[in-house]
């Protein structure tokens, strides 16, 4: 029984290390902007987060979505800083994405739950990242508050856009990646039993 469980576990952490590379991957792709305080970008990593959630529930979600953006942030000297707020944040969405998708034993099968699931993930993330962006401009770099409304608006912006895209691409990869991953096995191997 115990062979069985550290089978079990090599194939969450080897799930857990392949989307985290897909999510670093995926991050590449972008647009960088440009705002009077920092720069913000659109990109496709926040598509990772949430597939891997709604694929694989929200522990293994939210560990890739971390990691993987957490080593973005970390070969970029901008966000560096910051790359474990970030970490906080992309597991956020990847979990709650992820928990959601499989209540109920729903095993992330049920495409209305789906939809809620990747609403709520990228919701999360956009509330956490405009609620850090206020609080790193206004009170640790103590920016003036019409400043501070500028960058957020703009962020909101991106990141509602970047949202929205995130929620319509993973929700179509689950549709299509799913029936794959079930056809080999890839669920029942990473089932707890």
């Amino acid at each position: 029984m115990s062979d069985e469980k550290g089978k079990l576990s090599i194939y969450k952490l080897a799930v857990i290390g392949l989307m985290s590379a897909m999510v670093f991957v995926a991050t590449n792709f972008r647009i960088e902007i440009p705002t009077p305080l920092g720069k913000t970008m659109l990109h496709l990593g926040n598509v990772m987060c949430l597939l891997t959630g709604l694929l694989f529930g929200g522990t293994i979600g939210g560990l890739a979505a971390g990691f993987g953006s957490a080593i973005f942030d970390l070969f970029d000297p901008t966000f560096a800083p910051e790359f474990w707020i970030t970490f906080i944040m992309k597991f956020a969405m990847g979990f709650i994405a992820g928990y959601i998708s499989h209540l109920f034993n729903y095993n992330g099968e049920n495409k209305k739950i789906n939809i809620i699931a990747a609403i709520c993930g990228s919701a999360t993330y956009v509330l956490l990242y405009i609620s850090k962006t206020i609080i790193l401009q206004y009170v640790i770099l103590e920016s003036k508050w019409e400043a501070v409304v500028a960058v957020a608006g703009t962020k909101f912006i991106v990141s509602s856009v970047n949202g929205i895209i995130a929620v319509i691409a993973s929700l179509l990869l689950t549709m299509s990646i799913r029936p794959a991953l079930k056809s080999a096995g890839i669920f029942g191997k990473l089932e707890n039993k």
